[in-house]
């Protein structure tokens, strides 16, 4: 072994179809998308050199400025609400259920195999108003609070997806968390237990600190997966109402393929790009300050 990983021919030989298939499936689209940026136009119509119009335009663009300050926000709030969802659910499996969790870790993981278009259509029945109340509206219309539009208002719409979104994905990372707790040696969690440490100490000074990289992890999976989302808003709410749902990853598809604006819809991928990687940047840097604090 030592021979093959001593001899450059045998590690290049190694590393290049994989090194080939990225080059194709990742940096070709990347750069052939970051070309477009700099057109106007699309396949059928041909295409014209704008310089930098596109990124002129795009900073003046309400719509896109909207569409970006949705998926930032949409992203917050869903990742801090998956994450704490996932790491409640991860001592809940490990200290109060014990070996007793399997079947519900099951079941709190079932939702993320769902298909997408299956689980909005769910919750479209839930929180329908017409042409009948659904489950939700005929809860609150049997408590005497009436009925709301859940999914024609753009805070409530809003409200739905998040929920929705989080009960579809908190199982995945309650499972990923209670892979890093159960890597806890149980011999320091009782000797924490014996010099008296309580719940709240014990989960604040014994189990964050070990479970950081875990934590880590699961805030970028999280808000990567939060910023780009599609799938959820596009079977649920298709952006609506009036635009106030739309994320980029929505805005940049409909620019492209529905406006046939390769060029414009490119510069939105671009932005959303940009996006992520100053996210996860910011995210990787301030959890290696706290571990270096």
């Amino acid at each position: 072994m030592e021979k093959v990983l001593g001899d450059r021919r045998a590690i290049l030989l190694f590393i290049t179809p994989a090194l080939l298939l990225y080059t194709v499936i990742m940096i070709v689209p990347i750069v052939w998308s970051t070309g477009y940026t700099f057109f106007e136009g699309n396949p059928i119509s041909g295409f014209d050199s704008v310089g930098l119009g596109n990124y002129t335009e795009l900073a003046a663009d309400p719509v896109f400025w909207q569409a970006t300050w949705f998926s930032l926000r949409y992203a917050v709030v869903v990742t801090v609400l998956q994450v704490a969802a996932g790491f409640g659910l991860s001592l809940l499996y490990v200290f109060f259920l014990r070996k007793s969790s399997a079947l519900v870790r099951t079941l709190v993981f079932f939702p993320i195999v769902l298909p997408t278009a299956a689980v909005a259509q769910m919750f479209v029945k839930l929180f329908e108003l017409v042409p009948q109340h659904g489950l939700v509206n005929a809860f609150t219309s049997g408590l005497g609070l009436g009925a709301t539009d859940w999914l024609g208002s753009p805070d409530n719409a809003f409200v739905v997806l998040v929920i929705m979104d989080v009960w579809r994905s908190m199982g995945f990372y309650a499972v990923l968390l209670y892979a890093g707790l159960v890597a806890i040696p149980d011999d320091m969690i009782e000797a924490a237990r014996l010099d008296g440490a309580h719940r709240w100490t014990l989960v604040r000074h014994m189990i964050l600190p070990f479970l950081t990289p875990v934590l880590v992890s699961a805030l970028i999976f999280s808000i990567n997966g939060s910023i780009k989302v599609f799938d959820s808003v596009f079977a649920l709410t298709a952006g609506g109402p009036n635009g106030a749902t739309t994320p980029l990853t929505l805005l940049m598809f409909r620019t492209s393929f529905n406006f046939g604006q390769y060029g414009y819809g490119s510069t939105i991928a671009m932005a959303l790009t940009l996006l992520s990687l100053v996210v996860t940047v910011a995210i990787f840097r301030s959890a290696r300050k706290d571990v270096t604090a």
